[in-house]
C-alpha cells in the first residue's frame, strides 16, 4: 500500500471491544471498515452492516482470500489469535491483534516471523503504550536520573467473579482459551514495563490461583489466577507489578529515580503525570518540600484510535511507524516471555505450552 490510501480494515469477532475499536475506526480518516467474520454467518451480517460493512464470512480461508480486506482486526478469544493471525498473514494481510496477542511466546514468535517473510505488518493492539499519556512517561524519565524503583499496578474487580464463584466456566478465566488475570488485565502492567525497561535478568513471580470450574482434578489446565504479583530484578534497578480481577486498585503507579520520581494515575491510559524532585537536605535526601512539575496530557476518549493510527501509518509504508511497529513486536514478545514464566512459576498451563 502507498501513503495516503485508506486500509481497508476486515474484524474477527463481535465483542464489545470489537465494537469500541470500530467506533474508533469510524473516526480516523486513514482507515474503512470492510467486514466481518464470524461462525455464524448470520451474525456476520448483522455486525457488518451495523458498523457500515459490506463483507460477511463464517469462512476464515474465505476472509484470507478476499481482494477487498487489506487488514484484519483480531479480537477472539486469545487461545485462537496465532492461528487466525498466522492464516492472515500467509494470505498477504496485515493484522492487528487484540491484547494478548497470542498464548505464549513461541506462538507469537511464528506469528511475527511469518509477517517479515510475507512483508505485512503484524501488531498488537495494546492501546496503552500508543497513547499520548504513554509517551509523556517516556519522555519524562530522562528527568528522574538512575531509576531504581518502579511500581505499576491494575487491579479491577470483574462483574463476573460471582458466576465463578458460583462454579460457572467462563473464557476469561479459562487457561483452555489462554485465559487468567496475568492475560487479562496484569499484562497491562508488563508491556509498559517492558516498553520502559526492557527484558529483566530475574522474573519472580507469586499468583492467586483457584480451581477451573468442570475442569478434571488431574487435568494440567486445572488451575487459573485472579491475581498476583511480578517482581522484575534488573541489578541496577527493580520494578514491581500487580493486577488482579477480585479487588480494585487505587494507588498510583510511581518510577523512582536517584534524581526525581515520576508519579501517574491509571496504567491504561496515563494521565495526572507529576515528576517531584529530590532535595538536599544535608544528611538526607527528599521529595517533600521539592519542585513539582505538572505534565500535561490529553488523551483521546477512544484511546484505541492510537493503535489504529500507528498500525494504518506502517500499513502505508511511513518509515517510522514500520521501525515503531518492530519496536512494539519486540515489547510484545518480552512481555509474553515474562507472563510465561510467571506462569511457569505458579504451575499455570495452556494448550498451547504442549504443542511443539
Amino acid at each position: 500500500m502507498t501513503q495516503g490510501q485508506k486500509v481497508r480494515i476486515a474484524t474477527i469477532g463481535t465483542s464489545g471491544i470489537a465494537q469500541r475499536f470500530l467506533d474508533a475506526l469510524a473516526g480516523y480518516e486513514g482507515a474503512t471498515y470492510a467486514g466481518a467474520y464470524s461462525r455464524d454467518l448470520g451474525r456476520a451480517r448483522a455486525f457488518s452492516s451495523e458498523h457500515g460493512g459490506t463483507l460477511a464470512f463464517d469462512s476464515l480461508d474465505e476472509l484470507c482470500a478476499c481482494p477487498d480486506a487489506d487488514a484484519v482486526y483480531i479480537s477472539s478469544p486469545n487461545a485462537v489469535h496465532a492461528s487466525q493471525a498466522l492464516a492472515c498473514v500467509r494470505a498477504g494481510k496485515h493484522v492487528l491483534v487484540e491484547k494478548a496477542f497470542a498464548s505464549n511466546a513461541r506462538e507469537a514468535k511464528r506469528v511475527f516471523d511469518a509477517a517479515a517473510e510475507q512483508g505485512v505488518v503484524a501488531m498488537e493492539a495494546m492501546r496503552s503504550i500508543h497513547t499520548p499519556g504513554f509517551r509523556a512517561v517516556v519522555e519524562a524519565l530522562p528527568q528522574l536520573g538512575e531509576v531504581r524503583l518502579a511500581q505499576m499496578g491494575f487491579a479491577k474487580v470483574t462483574s463476573r467473579i460471582s458466576r465463578l464463584r458460583a462454579g460457572e466456566r467462563l473464557n476469561v478465566f479459562d487457561p483452555r482459551l489462554a485465559g487468567g488475570s496475568l492475560m487479562d488485565i496484569g499484562i497491562y502492567c508488563v508491556e509498559p514495563a517492558m516498553a520502559l525497561f526492557e527484558r529483566p535478568s530475574t522474573v519472580s513471580a507469586s499468583l492467586v490461583t483457584t480451581q477451573v470450574p468442570g475442569e478434571p482434578a488431574d487435568s494440567p489446565y486445572r488451575k487459573v489466577d485472579l491475581a498476583g504479583a511480578i517482581l522484575l530484578g534488573y541489578g541496577d534497578k527493580v520494578v514491581t507489578l500487580s493486577f488482579g480481577k477480585v479487588s480494585d486498585d487505587l494507588a498510583p503507579c510511581q518510577v523512582e529515580g536517584e534524581r526525581a520520581t515520576l508519579i501517574y494515575q491509571d496504567i491504561t491510559k496515563p494521565h495526572d503525570l507529576r515528576v517531584v524532585e529530590l532535595v538536599d537536605r544535608g544528611m538526607t535526601w527528599g521529595t517533600v518540600g521539592g519542585n513539582e512539575r505538572t505534565v500535561a496530557v490529553e488523551n483521546p476518549e477512544n484511546d484505541m484510535v492510537c493503535e489504529l493510527a500507528d498500525f494504518c501509518e506502517a500499513v502505508n509504508g511511513d518509515a517510522v511507524a514500520i521501525e515503531h511497529a518492530n519496536m512494539w513486536a519486540d515489547v510484545t514478545l518480552a512481555s509474553l516471555e515474562v507472563m510465561d514464566e510467571a506462569r511457569a512459576q505458579a504451575g499455570i498451563r495452556f494448550p498451547a505450552d504442549d504443542e511443539a
